[in-house]
């Protein structure tokens, strides 16, 4: 029986929020659908989602319209409508905790600092499913939060950040084919 998985990159809708530390998840999400041809186009789910396959396997990729601190309500909508278990549901965002272009993949766990993380727990009322953290470390001193996130990287950074974004799409592949205990193997170095 073939398997549905729903992929969700976290991220801030607008033109203004493009290229920012906060819309990995949704670079992520991008190159992922341009590498196996499926357009995130539709506006369902209070999410912009795209249909396809990866692997032989069918996928849902989501991009929350809601912005990033109500996530949750988008993700919860589209699993309750696919009943999909939340095995199958890989969620993508950027870390704070993690160095610039630093990639972390697990199986479950806690939202740490991240409030698009929260919203999510919150609503699904569970932690176990798989995340791709992508690292975009920490503010520089003085420094407010919020500013560091909606801000864009600087060249150096956008580089090492470009290639975690590239390991990520491979590790959806690896997630869906192989599992997320080889995948987290093979991609937590």
């Amino acid at each position: 029986m073939d398997r549905l998985f729903i992929v969700v990159g976290l991220g801030n809708p607008g033109k203004k929020y493009d290229n920012t530390r906060h819309n990995v998840g949704f670079d992520t999400l991008d190159l992922l659908g341009a590498r196996h041809c499926i357009k995130i186009s539709k506006l369902k789910f209070k999410a912009l989602i795209g249909e396809g396959s990866i692997d032989g396997q069918r996928v849902i990729l989501a991009k929350p319209q809601t912005f990033m601190n109500l996530s949750g309500e988008s993700v919860r909508d589209i699993a309750d409508w696919y009943k999909v278990p939340l095995s199958d549901v890989i969620i993508i965002y950027d870390d704070i905790d993690l160095d610039t272009g630093k990639l972390r993949i697990r199986s479950k766990g806690s939202a740490g600092t991240h409030n698009g993380m929260r919203s999510i727990l919150y609503h699904i009322q569970s932690e176990n499913f798989p995340r791709i953290r992508i690292g975009i470390g920490r503010p520089p001193e003085g420094w407010d939060l919020a500013d560091y996130v909606l801000s864009r990287f600087k060249e150096d950074e956008r580089r090492a950040v470009n290639t975690s974004i590239d390991l990520a799409v491979e590790a959806v592949s690896s997630i869906i084919s192989g599992g997320i205990e080889t995948t987290m193997s093979k991609y937590n170095k």
